[in-house]
């Protein structure tokens, strides 16, 4: 893995909102920029960044790509395996 490999547990929208906007940042991009890479506006994405709209998944595996990041589901710890 890469040294500056991130890895983040979810547990609430607020903190999904963070680790983006947090991500955008350190990609030193503008959230003009980032909005513009996704087709909205920059009023949207602050909705995005702020929580205060629920995410699509369409929507937030577009931003994940613009971000370079990667959305992974997977059991939780001490979970039962399970054939998917």
């Amino acid at each position: 893995m890469p040294q500056n490999t991130m890895k983040q547990r979810l547990n609430s929208i607020s903190q999904l909102a963070t680790i983006l906007v947090a991500r955008r940042k350190a990609m030193r991009m503008s959230q003009q920029a980032l909005a513009a890479k996704l087709a909205i506006g920059q009023a949207a994405l602050s909705q995005i960044e702020g929580g205060s709209i629920t995410l699509s998944v369409r929507r937030l595996l577009d931003i994940a790509n613009v971000l370079d990041l990667e959305v992974v589901i997977q059991n939780k710890q001490n979970s039962p395996k399970t054939d998917w």
